[in-house]
C-alpha cells in the first residue's frame, strides 16, 4: 500500500507544481487554495509511505514524479524546450526512479 501512497503522493506534486503557474504568485485566491490543498495533501501521502518505506527512497521517487510530471506538462501546456537532452536527462531520472523501486526491500 505505501507504494500507492507515494504514487498518489508523487502525482499530487505534479498537480500543486503546475497550479503553481496558475496562483500567479499566490496573488488569485481560488488556484493558490486549491494548490494549497494539493502541496497539504502530497505530504501527507509522502508521510504515509514514509511509515514503510526508507525516507531516501520515498523522497527521490516523490520528487522524481514530480519532475517527470512537471516537465512533460511543461512541454504540453506551456510550449517548454523538447529537445534531445532534455528528454535524455529526463529519462534517466525516470531509471533512477525505476532502479529505486527494485531496489527496495519492500
Amino acid at each position: 500500500m505505501e507504494w500507492i501512497y507515494l504514487v498518489i503522493a508523487g502525482l499530487l506534486e505534479v498537480g500543486w507544481a503546475m497550479g503553481l503557474v496558475a496562483t500567479e504568485g499566490f496573488t488569485k485566491f481560488w488556484p493558490s487554495l486549491f494548490t494549497t490543498i494539493g502541496m497539504i495533501a502530497s505530504v501527507f501521502f509522502l508521510a504515509l509511505a514514509a511509515q514503510k518505506l526508507p525516507i531516501g527512497t520515498c523522497y527521490v521517487i516523490w520528487t522524481g514524479i514530480g519532475a517527470i510530471g512537471a516537465s512533460i506538462l511543461g512541454i504540453i501546456l506551456f510550449q517548454e524546450p523538447f529537445t534531445a537532452r532534455r528528454i535524455f536527462f529526463l529519462a534517466l531520472i525516470l531509471v533512477g526512479v525505476i532502479g529505486l523501486k527494485f531496489a527496495s526491500d519492500k
